[in-house]
C-alpha cells in the first residue's frame, strides 16, 4: 500500500508530518507571544494601570472605541495574564497551525466581534480588558471548524480544553460582575461565525477513487 505524498505533506491533515511539524512551530510562536502580555502589564503596573484605563473597552462612550484594538493585550493583573495564559497558548496553537493567513484573519474578526459587543452592552461606568474575548473566540472556531471541516480532532481538542480548563473559561452568562460575561459571549459567537468564514475550501470537483489509486492509511480527519 503506496502512501500519497500529497497527503502526507498536507499540514492540516491529522497525523502527518507536516500537521506535527505545523503544530510545534504554531506552539512556540504562542508560547513566545505570551511574555509579550507580561511585559505589557508590567509597564502598565509602572504607569499605575494607566495603560487599562486609556485602552480599555470603555462601553458606551465614543473615546472608548479604540479599546476594541487594544484591550485584549491588556489585563488587571499579573494573575490575571497567568489564568489566561495557558488556554490562549493551547487554543491559539490549534487555530494557528491551520495557517499563519487564516489565524490573522480569524484573530481581528474575533476581537472586533468581541470589543463591539462588549461596547454596546457592557456596563457603562466599567472598563474591560483582557484576551479572555479572544480565547473563548478561539475555542469556538475550534469546535465549529470540527462541524464545517468535518474535523472529529478539532471537536475532540475543544472539548477537551474545555474540560481541563473549564473553571478558567466560565462566565459567557451574567454572574460574576468582576468578569466581562459579555466579551467571553461575543467572543465565543465570533469564533463560530470565523470558522465557518474563513473555511479551508475544499475543490468542488473531487477524482474518484479506482482501485489502482493511491490509497491513504486512515480516514479523513482534516
Amino acid at each position: 500500500m503506496a502512501i500519497d505524498p500529497e497527503r502526507q505533506s498536507d499540514p492540516t491533515r491529522f497525523g502527518t508530518e507536516a500537521f506535527y511539524a505545523s503544530i510545534g512551530r504554531a506552539f512556540v510562536a504562542m508560547c513566545a507571544f505570551v511574555p509579550v502580555l507580561f511585559l505589557i502589564e508590567y509597564f502598565d503596573r509602572l504607569s499605575g494601570h494607566r495603560l487599562d484605563q486609556e485602552g480599555g473597552i470603555r462601553p458606551h462612550h465614543v473615546d472608548g472605541l479604540d479599546g476594541i484594538v487594544f484591550a485584549p493585550f491588556l489585563h488587571v493583573s499579573f494573575d490575571h495574564v497567568l489564568a489566561n495564559s495557558i488556554p490562549l497558548i493551547l487554543l491559539g496553537t490549534f487555530v494557528l497551525a491551520a495557517g499563519a493567513g487564516r489565524f490573522w484573519l480569524t484573530t481581528v474578526f474575533i476581537a472586533i466581534v468581541a470589543g463591539v459587543g462588549v461596547w454596546f452592552t457592557g456596563a457603562g461606568n466599567s472598563v474591560v480588558v483582557g484576551a479572555s474575548g479572544v480565547i473563548f473566540g478561539y475555542l469556538g472556531v475550534i469546535l465549529m471548524r470540527g462541524v464545517v471541516e468535518r474535523s472529529w480532532w478539532h471537536i475532540a481538542v475543544g472539548l477537551l480544553i474545555g474540560l481541563l480548563y473549564g473553571w478558567q473559561l466560565t462566565g459567557v452568562l451574567p454572574g460574576d460582575p468582576e468578569i466581562s460575561w459579555q466579551g467571553h459571549l461575543f467572543g465565543f459567537v465570533g469564533g463560530l461565525v470565523a470558522a465557518i468564514l474563513f473555511r479551508r475550501r475544499r475543490p468542488r470537483n473531487s477524482r474518484p477513487v479506482n482501485s489502482d489509486d493511491t490509497l491513504s492509511l486512515g480516514p479523513d480527519l482534516s
